[in-house]
Protein backbone atom coordinates (compact mmCIF):
# COMPACT_ATOMS: atom_id res chain seq x y z
CA UNK A 1 0.00 0.00 0.00
CA UNK A 2 1.13 3.87 -0.91
CA UNK A 3 2.04 5.51 1.97
CA UNK A 4 2.54 9.46 2.77
CA UNK A 5 5.89 9.95 4.01
CA UNK A 6 5.40 13.49 5.84
CA UNK A 7 8.66 15.80 5.78
CA UNK A 8 8.66 18.76 8.13
CA UNK A 9 10.81 21.77 7.31
CA UNK A 10 13.66 21.23 10.38
CA UNK A 11 14.23 17.92 8.64
CA UNK A 12 15.48 18.40 5.70
CA UNK A 13 18.31 15.37 5.64
CA UNK A 14 18.14 12.67 3.59
CA UNK A 15 19.23 9.97 5.93
CA UNK A 16 16.01 11.35 8.02
CA UNK A 17 14.45 8.13 9.58
CA UNK A 18 11.37 8.51 7.61
CA UNK A 19 13.23 8.53 4.69
CA UNK A 20 14.87 5.05 5.49
CA UNK A 21 11.86 3.11 5.85
CA UNK A 22 9.97 3.98 2.91
CA UNK A 23 9.77 2.62 -0.78
CA UNK A 24 11.27 5.77 -2.90
CA UNK A 25 9.31 3.76 -5.67
CA UNK A 26 5.62 3.18 -4.20
CA UNK A 27 5.94 6.35 -1.29
CA UNK A 28 4.99 9.84 -1.56
CA UNK A 29 7.06 12.24 0.20
CA UNK A 30 4.85 15.10 1.27
CA UNK A 31 5.96 18.45 2.39
CA UNK A 32 3.66 21.54 2.98
CA UNK A 33 4.08 25.67 3.54
CA UNK A 34 1.51 25.69 5.72
CA UNK A 35 -0.24 28.74 7.73
CA UNK A 36 -0.21 27.73 10.97
CA UNK A 37 3.47 26.85 11.39
CA UNK A 38 4.64 29.91 9.96
CA UNK A 39 1.94 32.27 12.31
CA UNK A 40 2.04 29.92 15.90
CA UNK A 41 4.44 32.51 16.56
CA UNK A 42 5.43 36.14 14.32
CA UNK A 43 8.68 35.17 13.40
CA UNK A 44 11.32 36.76 11.65
CA UNK A 45 10.50 37.38 8.14
CA UNK A 46 13.88 36.26 7.15
CA UNK A 47 13.45 33.04 8.98
CA UNK A 48 10.19 32.17 7.21
CA UNK A 49 12.36 32.68 4.25
CA UNK A 50 14.81 30.51 4.88
CA UNK A 51 12.82 27.74 6.19
CA UNK A 52 10.71 27.76 3.05
CA UNK A 53 13.52 28.42 0.53
CA UNK A 54 15.63 25.81 2.43
CA UNK A 55 12.38 23.41 2.17
CA UNK A 56 11.75 23.92 -1.68
CA UNK A 57 15.50 23.58 -2.46
CA UNK A 58 15.34 20.17 -0.26
CA UNK A 59 12.10 18.61 -2.15
CA UNK A 60 14.55 19.04 -5.39
CA UNK A 61 17.31 17.12 -3.97
CA UNK A 62 14.85 14.35 -3.41
CA UNK A 63 13.18 14.65 -6.89
CA UNK A 64 16.69 14.55 -8.28
CA UNK A 65 17.43 11.40 -5.68
CA UNK A 66 14.29 9.57 -7.70
CA UNK A 67 11.11 10.63 -4.92
CA UNK A 68 7.90 11.07 -5.59
CA UNK A 69 7.77 14.16 -3.85
CA UNK A 70 3.93 16.05 -3.21
CA UNK A 71 5.09 19.69 -2.45
CA UNK A 72 2.11 22.16 -1.39
CA UNK A 73 3.23 26.05 -0.85
CA UNK A 74 1.63 28.66 0.97
CA UNK A 75 -0.23 29.72 -1.77
CA UNK A 76 -1.81 27.38 -3.47
CA UNK A 77 -5.73 27.92 -2.89
CA UNK A 78 -6.19 24.70 -1.72
CA UNK A 79 -4.19 25.01 0.77
CA UNK A 80 -5.64 23.98 3.90
CA UNK A 81 -3.34 25.80 6.49
CA UNK A 82 -2.74 22.75 8.65
CA UNK A 83 -0.36 19.94 8.47
CA UNK A 84 -2.84 17.61 9.62
CA UNK A 85 -5.25 19.04 7.03
CA UNK A 86 -2.41 18.42 4.09
CA UNK A 87 -1.89 15.05 5.03
CA UNK A 88 -5.78 14.17 4.63
CA UNK A 89 -5.55 15.74 1.57
CA UNK A 90 -2.28 13.91 0.57
CA UNK A 91 -4.26 10.72 1.53
CA UNK A 92 -6.82 10.92 -0.76
CA UNK A 93 -4.80 12.51 -3.92
CA UNK A 94 -2.93 9.75 -3.62
CA UNK A 95 -5.13 6.53 -2.12
CA UNK A 96 -2.96 6.42 0.97
CA UNK A 97 -4.29 4.68 3.63
CA UNK A 98 -1.19 5.45 6.08
CA UNK A 99 1.10 8.06 7.28
CA UNK A 100 5.11 7.81 7.98
CA UNK A 101 6.82 10.73 9.50
CA UNK A 102 9.66 10.94 12.12
CA UNK A 103 8.76 12.54 15.25
CA UNK A 104 8.60 16.00 15.51
CA UNK A 105 11.28 18.21 17.74
CA UNK A 106 8.12 20.36 19.81
CA UNK A 107 5.81 19.24 21.67
CA UNK A 108 3.12 21.10 20.30
CA UNK A 109 3.73 18.68 17.16
CA UNK A 110 4.56 16.00 18.70
CA UNK A 111 1.36 16.12 21.12
CA UNK A 112 -0.84 16.56 17.79
CA UNK A 113 0.63 14.23 15.49
CA UNK A 114 0.46 11.32 17.68
CA UNK A 115 -3.66 11.74 17.72
CA UNK A 116 -3.64 11.50 13.74
CA UNK A 117 -4.81 7.90 12.70
CA UNK A 118 -2.80 5.56 10.89
CA UNK A 119 0.33 7.00 11.21
CA UNK A 120 3.62 5.71 12.53
CA UNK A 121 6.12 7.97 13.92
CA UNK A 122 9.54 6.83 14.10
CA UNK A 123 12.16 8.26 16.58
CA UNK A 124 14.90 11.31 15.22
CA UNK A 125 17.82 9.93 15.50
CA UNK A 126 20.09 12.63 13.96
CA UNK A 127 21.24 13.32 17.64
CA UNK A 128 24.10 11.09 19.92
CA UNK A 129 21.73 11.04 22.70
CA UNK A 130 18.13 9.90 21.98
CA UNK A 131 15.77 11.57 24.37
CA UNK A 132 14.26 8.43 26.33
CA UNK A 133 18.22 7.57 27.15
CA UNK A 134 18.47 11.19 28.56
CA UNK A 135 15.68 10.79 30.98
CA UNK A 136 17.07 8.08 32.27
CA UNK A 137 20.00 9.63 32.76
CA UNK A 138 18.66 12.66 34.28
CA UNK A 139 16.44 10.77 36.65
CA UNK A 140 19.24 9.37 38.15
CA UNK A 141 20.80 12.14 39.40
CA UNK A 142 21.05 14.93 41.87
CA UNK A 143 22.06 17.39 40.04
CA UNK A 144 21.56 18.38 36.27
CA UNK A 145 24.35 19.85 34.85
CA UNK A 146 25.87 20.07 31.57
CA UNK A 147 29.48 19.29 31.79
CA UNK A 148 28.71 15.81 33.82
CA UNK A 149 26.95 15.15 30.78
CA UNK A 150 29.31 16.41 27.75
CA UNK A 151 31.85 13.86 29.66
CA UNK A 152 29.27 10.90 28.48
CA UNK A 153 29.10 12.18 25.01
CA UNK A 154 32.97 13.08 24.50
CA UNK A 155 33.55 8.89 25.47
CA UNK A 156 30.49 7.87 23.01
CA UNK A 157 32.05 9.86 20.57
CA UNK A 158 35.50 9.67 21.18
CA UNK A 159 35.86 13.08 20.01
CA UNK A 160 38.83 14.91 21.38
CA UNK A 161 39.91 11.53 22.86
CA UNK A 162 43.37 10.22 24.34
CA UNK A 163 42.38 6.81 25.36
CA UNK A 164 40.16 7.29 28.41
CA UNK A 165 41.45 10.58 29.03
CA UNK A 166 40.65 14.04 27.33
CA UNK A 167 42.49 15.67 24.94
CA UNK A 168 45.00 18.31 26.69
CA UNK A 169 44.57 16.84 29.91
CA UNK A 170 41.22 19.00 30.31
CA UNK A 171 37.79 17.93 29.32
CA UNK A 172 36.83 22.16 29.28
CA UNK A 173 38.57 24.70 27.62
CA UNK A 174 36.30 27.80 28.60
CA UNK A 175 38.49 29.52 30.73
CA UNK A 176 40.73 30.63 27.51
CA UNK A 177 37.87 31.36 26.02
CA UNK A 178 36.56 34.45 27.64
CA UNK A 179 38.92 37.08 25.58
CA UNK A 180 37.28 40.96 25.53
CA UNK A 181 37.00 42.05 21.57
CA UNK A 182 39.96 42.15 19.64
CA UNK A 183 40.55 44.77 16.67
CA UNK A 184 38.76 44.93 13.97
CA UNK A 185 41.08 44.34 11.23
CA UNK A 186 41.30 40.82 9.77
CA UNK A 187 38.31 39.09 11.13
CA UNK A 188 36.40 37.15 8.82
CA UNK A 189 32.75 37.20 7.46
CA UNK A 190 30.42 34.41 6.69
CA UNK A 191 30.06 33.45 3.47
CA UNK A 192 27.08 34.57 1.33
CA UNK A 193 24.63 33.51 -0.73
CA UNK A 194 23.07 35.33 -3.68
CA UNK A 195 19.42 34.24 -3.90
CA UNK A 196 18.62 32.05 -6.73
CA UNK A 197 15.44 31.80 -8.81
CA UNK A 198 13.32 29.88 -6.37
CA UNK A 199 14.69 32.16 -3.58
CA UNK A 200 13.90 35.12 -4.90
CA UNK A 201 10.26 33.58 -5.45
CA UNK A 202 9.59 32.67 -1.71
CA UNK A 203 10.92 36.20 -0.89
CA UNK A 204 8.68 37.94 -2.90
CA UNK A 205 5.87 35.72 -1.45
CA UNK A 206 6.98 36.40 2.30
CA UNK A 207 7.32 40.45 1.22
CA UNK A 208 3.49 39.86 -0.17
CA UNK A 209 2.11 37.37 2.62
CA UNK A 210 4.02 38.66 5.77
CA UNK A 211 4.42 42.85 5.81
CA UNK A 212 3.84 43.38 9.58
CA UNK A 213 6.10 40.59 10.83
CA UNK A 214 9.36 41.75 12.37
CA UNK A 215 12.81 41.79 10.77
CA UNK A 216 14.27 42.79 7.69
CA UNK A 217 13.75 40.68 4.87
CA UNK A 218 16.59 41.76 2.34
CA UNK A 219 19.26 41.45 1.79
CA UNK A 220 19.06 37.55 2.25
CA UNK A 221 22.50 36.15 1.61
CA UNK A 222 21.58 32.06 3.75
CA UNK A 223 22.29 29.62 2.27
CA UNK A 224 19.52 27.11 1.55
CA UNK A 225 20.71 23.98 0.16
CA UNK A 226 23.41 21.45 1.80
CA UNK A 227 25.83 22.17 -0.39
CA UNK A 228 25.69 25.83 0.14
CA UNK A 229 25.17 25.22 4.36
CA UNK A 230 28.80 22.34 4.00
CA UNK A 231 30.23 25.31 2.08
CA UNK A 232 29.21 27.68 4.26
CA UNK A 233 31.22 25.23 7.67
CA UNK A 234 34.06 24.47 5.48
CA UNK A 235 34.61 28.35 5.00
CA UNK A 236 34.42 28.68 9.17
CA UNK A 237 36.89 26.02 9.33
CA UNK A 238 39.39 27.67 7.02
CA UNK A 239 38.68 31.29 8.06
CA UNK A 240 37.15 31.70 11.69
CA UNK A 241 38.05 28.38 13.80
CA UNK A 242 40.95 29.23 14.80
CA UNK A 243 40.25 31.99 16.75
CA UNK A 244 36.63 31.35 17.56
CA UNK A 245 37.60 29.66 20.89
CA UNK A 246 39.27 33.22 22.18
CA UNK A 247 36.67 35.59 20.92
CA UNK A 248 33.59 33.37 21.06
CA UNK A 249 32.42 35.81 24.07
CA UNK A 250 33.49 38.91 22.76
CA UNK A 251 31.60 41.33 20.85
CA UNK A 252 31.90 44.26 18.52
CA UNK A 253 30.33 47.52 17.16
CA UNK A 254 30.19 46.69 13.22
CA UNK A 255 31.64 43.50 13.31
CA UNK A 256 28.49 41.59 13.88
CA UNK A 257 29.85 38.05 13.52
CA UNK A 258 33.69 38.10 14.84
CA UNK A 259 34.87 34.36 14.46
CA UNK A 260 31.20 32.57 14.95
CA UNK A 261 30.57 29.82 12.54
CA UNK A 262 26.50 31.30 11.85
CA UNK A 263 25.60 27.76 10.37
CA UNK A 264 23.29 26.87 13.53
CA UNK A 265 20.28 27.61 11.74
CA UNK A 266 21.33 24.90 8.62
CA UNK A 267 22.28 22.71 11.97
CA UNK A 268 19.26 22.89 13.20
CA UNK A 269 17.09 22.83 9.68
CA UNK A 270 18.64 19.34 8.92
CA UNK A 271 21.31 20.74 6.36
CA UNK A 272 24.47 19.95 8.29
CA UNK A 273 25.01 16.47 10.23
CA UNK A 274 26.36 17.67 13.72
CA UNK A 275 29.01 14.84 13.79
CA UNK A 276 30.04 15.01 10.75
CA UNK A 277 30.76 18.81 11.60
CA UNK A 278 32.57 17.95 14.74
CA UNK A 279 34.87 15.45 13.40
CA UNK A 280 36.02 17.58 10.63
CA UNK A 281 36.70 20.85 13.51
CA UNK A 282 38.63 17.27 15.39
CA UNK A 283 40.34 16.93 12.03
CA UNK A 284 41.66 20.53 11.93
CA UNK A 285 42.82 20.61 15.38
CA UNK A 286 44.96 16.88 15.03
CA UNK A 287 46.64 18.58 11.65
CA UNK A 288 47.60 21.20 13.85
CA UNK A 289 45.51 23.91 11.80
CA UNK A 290 43.48 25.04 15.20
CA UNK A 291 43.91 25.49 18.88
CA UNK A 292 42.67 22.86 21.28
CA UNK A 293 40.49 25.32 23.00
CA UNK A 294 38.45 26.95 19.74
CA UNK A 295 38.00 23.06 18.73
CA UNK A 296 37.12 21.90 22.03
CA UNK A 297 34.84 25.23 22.29
CA UNK A 298 33.06 24.42 19.52
CA UNK A 299 32.33 20.91 19.99
CA UNK A 300 31.08 21.46 23.55
CA UNK A 301 28.53 23.57 22.07
CA UNK A 302 27.31 21.11 19.76
CA UNK A 303 27.73 17.43 21.46
CA UNK A 304 27.46 19.42 24.78
CA UNK A 305 24.77 21.64 24.67
CA UNK A 306 22.74 21.36 21.90
CA UNK A 307 22.42 17.72 22.85
CA UNK A 308 21.56 18.92 26.58
CA UNK A 309 18.85 21.22 26.34
CA UNK A 310 17.25 18.93 23.56
CA UNK A 311 17.44 16.24 26.29
CA UNK A 312 16.29 18.54 28.95
CA UNK A 313 13.32 19.53 26.77
CA UNK A 314 12.07 16.24 26.21
CA UNK A 315 12.09 15.30 29.88
CA UNK A 316 10.95 18.14 31.59
CA UNK A 317 7.72 18.62 29.31
CA UNK A 318 5.01 21.15 27.75
CA UNK A 319 4.63 22.53 30.90
CA UNK A 320 8.75 23.89 31.45
CA UNK A 321 7.60 26.99 29.27
CA UNK A 322 5.99 28.38 32.00
CA UNK A 323 8.26 27.89 35.07
CA UNK A 324 9.21 31.12 36.43
CA UNK A 325 10.45 30.50 40.18
CA UNK A 326 11.54 34.00 40.42
CA UNK A 327 8.14 35.84 40.30
CA UNK A 328 9.08 37.91 37.17
CA UNK A 329 5.72 39.25 35.24
CA UNK A 330 7.15 42.49 34.07
CA UNK A 331 5.97 42.98 30.20
CA UNK A 332 8.50 42.78 27.29
CA UNK A 333 9.46 46.44 26.76
CA UNK A 334 8.99 47.38 23.43
CA UNK A 335 12.50 48.52 22.50
CA UNK A 336 13.09 44.98 21.82
CA UNK A 337 11.25 44.91 18.72
CA UNK A 338 12.14 48.62 17.85
CA UNK A 339 15.85 49.01 19.54
CA UNK A 340 14.76 52.22 20.54
CA UNK A 341 16.36 52.70 23.73
CA UNK A 342 19.66 55.07 25.01
CA UNK A 343 21.33 51.56 26.13
CA UNK A 344 23.67 51.12 23.28
CA UNK A 345 24.37 47.25 23.87
CA UNK A 346 20.90 46.66 24.19
CA UNK A 347 19.88 48.80 20.82
CA UNK A 348 22.97 47.01 18.91
CA UNK A 349 21.94 43.70 19.77
CA UNK A 350 18.04 44.39 18.76
CA UNK A 351 18.99 46.26 15.71
CA UNK A 352 21.31 43.46 14.38
CA UNK A 353 18.23 40.91 15.22
CA UNK A 354 16.46 42.75 13.45
CA UNK A 355 18.07 42.86 10.36
CA UNK A 356 19.70 40.00 10.31
CA UNK A 357 18.14 37.43 12.38
CA UNK A 358 21.10 36.54 14.14
CA UNK A 359 22.78 36.94 17.19
CA UNK A 360 26.10 35.07 18.66
CA UNK A 361 25.20 33.25 21.99
CA UNK A 362 26.33 36.00 24.53
CA UNK A 363 24.61 39.12 23.00
CA UNK A 364 21.40 36.96 23.52
CA UNK A 365 22.49 35.62 27.42
CA UNK A 366 24.58 39.07 28.65
CA UNK A 367 22.69 41.44 27.24
CA UNK A 368 19.26 40.98 26.31
CA UNK A 369 19.09 37.87 28.60
CA UNK A 370 20.80 39.41 31.45
CA UNK A 371 18.78 42.86 30.79
CA UNK A 372 15.40 40.99 30.86
CA UNK A 373 16.30 38.47 34.27
CA UNK A 374 17.48 41.94 35.41
CA UNK A 375 14.80 43.89 35.00
CA UNK A 376 12.33 40.99 35.93
CA UNK A 377 10.96 40.92 32.44
CA UNK A 378 8.05 37.58 32.42
CA UNK A 379 10.28 34.75 31.14
CA UNK A 380 7.56 33.31 28.85
CA UNK A 381 7.15 36.51 27.27
CA UNK A 382 10.83 36.40 26.54
CA UNK A 383 11.14 32.80 25.23
CA UNK A 384 8.12 33.85 22.39
CA UNK A 385 10.57 36.95 21.85
CA UNK A 386 13.41 34.82 20.89
CA UNK A 387 11.32 31.92 19.51
CA UNK A 388 10.47 34.79 17.15
CA UNK A 389 13.05 36.86 15.97
CA UNK A 390 16.30 34.48 15.39
CA UNK A 391 16.72 32.07 12.34
CA UNK A 392 17.85 29.17 14.41
CA UNK A 393 15.27 29.04 17.25
CA UNK A 394 13.49 26.15 16.92
CA UNK A 395 11.86 25.28 20.49
CA UNK A 396 13.56 22.28 21.52
CA UNK A 397 16.96 24.42 21.37
CA UNK A 398 15.47 27.90 22.30
CA UNK A 399 13.38 27.11 25.30
CA UNK A 400 15.89 25.39 27.67
CA UNK A 401 17.95 27.89 26.85
CA UNK A 402 16.01 30.98 27.83
CA UNK A 403 13.96 29.47 30.84
CA UNK A 404 16.84 27.72 32.07
CA UNK A 405 20.23 29.16 31.00
CA UNK A 406 19.53 32.88 30.49
CA UNK A 407 16.12 33.35 32.96
CA UNK A 408 16.78 31.01 35.89
CA UNK A 409 13.10 30.19 35.76
CA UNK A 410 13.77 26.67 36.49
CA UNK A 411 15.28 27.51 39.98
CA UNK A 412 18.73 26.48 38.74
CA UNK A 413 17.82 23.16 36.97
CA UNK A 414 19.79 23.69 34.24
CA UNK A 415 22.21 26.45 35.66
CA UNK A 416 24.13 26.36 38.63
CA UNK A 417 23.57 30.15 39.13
CA UNK A 418 21.16 33.15 37.54
CA UNK A 419 23.61 34.75 34.69
CA UNK A 420 23.34 38.12 35.47
CA UNK A 421 26.22 40.75 35.39
CA UNK A 422 26.62 44.70 35.91
CA UNK A 423 27.54 46.71 33.35
CA UNK A 424 31.25 46.09 33.73
CA UNK A 425 30.93 42.56 32.00
CA UNK A 426 29.58 44.28 28.64
CA UNK A 427 32.17 47.12 28.99
CA UNK A 428 34.99 44.15 29.34
CA UNK A 429 33.67 41.85 26.84
CA UNK A 430 32.17 44.48 23.98
CA UNK A 431 32.97 48.32 22.83
CA UNK A 432 29.25 48.69 23.07
CA UNK A 433 29.80 51.41 26.24
CA UNK A 434 32.34 53.89 24.41
CA UNK A 435 28.90 54.69 22.33
CA UNK A 436 26.12 55.11 24.99
CA UNK A 437 24.33 57.83 26.64
CA UNK A 438 24.71 56.21 30.39
CA UNK A 439 27.71 56.23 31.82
CA UNK A 440 29.28 52.43 32.68
CA UNK A 441 30.80 53.25 35.33
CA UNK A 442 28.59 55.39 37.55
CA UNK A 443 26.55 53.09 40.03
CA UNK A 444 24.48 55.76 40.86
CA UNK A 445 22.19 58.58 39.83
CA UNK A 446 20.50 59.24 36.24
CA UNK A 447 23.46 58.89 34.24
CA UNK A 448 24.39 55.57 35.71
CA UNK A 449 24.57 52.44 33.91
CA UNK A 450 20.96 50.76 33.87
CA UNK A 451 22.64 47.19 34.38
CA UNK A 452 24.68 48.74 37.62
CA UNK A 453 21.38 49.85 39.08
CA UNK A 454 19.56 46.77 38.08
CA UNK A 455 21.93 44.15 39.04
CA UNK A 456 21.65 45.51 42.84
CA UNK A 457 18.03 45.73 42.81
CA UNK A 458 18.41 41.91 41.31
CA UNK A 459 20.75 40.81 44.00
CA UNK A 460 18.52 42.96 46.58
CA UNK A 461 15.22 41.28 45.94
CA UNK A 462 16.09 37.90 45.59
CA UNK A 463 18.51 37.95 48.40
CA UNK A 464 16.74 35.06 50.12
CA UNK A 465 17.19 32.97 46.81
CA UNK A 466 20.52 33.78 46.34
CA UNK A 467 22.23 33.92 49.95
CA UNK A 468 21.98 30.17 49.43
CA UNK A 469 23.91 29.72 46.36
CA UNK A 470 27.99 29.23 46.27
CA UNK A 471 28.18 31.80 43.32
CA UNK A 472 26.00 34.07 44.88
CA UNK A 473 26.43 34.27 48.20
CA UNK A 474 29.33 37.09 48.08
CA UNK A 475 27.33 39.19 45.99
CA UNK A 476 24.46 38.99 48.88
CA UNK A 477 26.93 39.69 51.71
CA UNK A 478 28.24 42.87 49.76
CA UNK A 479 24.73 44.19 49.07
CA UNK A 480 24.06 43.52 52.76
CA UNK A 481 27.95 46.14 53.73
CA UNK A 482 26.34 48.57 51.74
CA UNK A 483 24.74 51.46 54.63
CA UNK A 484 21.25 51.68 54.41
CA UNK A 485 21.75 54.66 52.70
CA UNK A 486 23.23 53.49 49.99
CA UNK A 487 20.62 50.64 49.50
CA UNK A 488 18.04 53.02 49.67
CA UNK A 489 19.39 55.04 47.05
CA UNK A 490 20.17 52.17 44.56
CA UNK A 491 16.82 51.08 44.97
CA UNK A 492 15.19 54.67 44.33
CA UNK A 493 17.30 55.16 41.04
CA UNK A 494 16.71 51.08 39.92
CA UNK A 495 12.71 52.11 40.87
CA UNK A 496 12.91 54.85 38.50
CA UNK A 497 14.32 53.43 35.85
CA UNK A 498 12.08 50.29 35.80
CA UNK A 499 8.96 52.76 35.88
CA UNK A 500 10.37 54.25 33.10
CA UNK A 501 9.87 51.14 30.82
CA UNK A 502 6.35 51.40 31.01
Amino acid sequence: MKRIVLVLGDQLTPTLSSLRAADRSNDVVLMAEVATETTYIRHHRKKIALVLAAMRHFAAELREAGWHVDYVTLRDPANSGSLCGEVRRACARHGAVHVLATEPGEWRLMRDMAQWPSTTLLPDDRFVADRHGFATWAEKRTGMRMEHFYRLMRRKTGLLMEGNQPAGGRWNFDHDNRNPAPGPLGLPQPLRFEPDAITREVLEMVAACFPDHFGDLTPFWFAVTRAGAEAAFVHFLRHGLHDFGCYQDAMLSGHRFLCHSVVSAYLNLGLLDPLAMCCAVEIEWRAGRVPLNSAEGFIRQVIGWREFVRGVYWWRGPDYAHSNELDAHRPLPAFYWSADTPMHCVRACVTQTREEAYAHHIQRLMVTGNFALLAGINPHALHEWYLAVYADAFEWVELPNTIGMSQFADGGLLASKPYVASGAYIHRMSDYCAACSYDVKAKEGPKACPFNLLYWHFIARHAGLLRGNPRMAQMVRTWERFTPEKQARLTRDAGHFLASLG
